[in-house]
């Protein structure tokens, strides 16, 4: 089962300075989105998309099918932008 982790290459953090989190990187940062963050934050390498998706509804309840579809398409972008270590 994918239990998808940040790449070791990343830090994510929050910074006051963008009142934004951010994932940084030697050669500079991303600054997230509220979404994206949210996400990122619960890639700890021990829940798998599946349990992503179910903390995400439990926090913002009444969404699940976005949350699902939004989810599913950051984590498959994050993993072709290199932000997540491989499967």
């Amino acid at each position: 089962m994918n239990r998808p982790q940040l790449n070791p290459h990343y830090v994510f953090r929050w910074e006051a300075s963008q009142d934004a989190h951010i994932l940084l990187y030697p050669e500079g940062l991303i600054k997230l989105n509220p979404a994206a963050a949210e996400i990122l934050k619960r890639c700890d390498g021990q829940r798998s998309a599946d349990d992503i998706v179910a903390d995400l509804d439990a926090a913002f309840p009444g969404q699940r099918e976005a949350i699902a579809r939004d989810a599913e398409a950051f984590l498959d972008m994050a993993r072709d932008k290199g932000w997540l270590s491989p499967a």
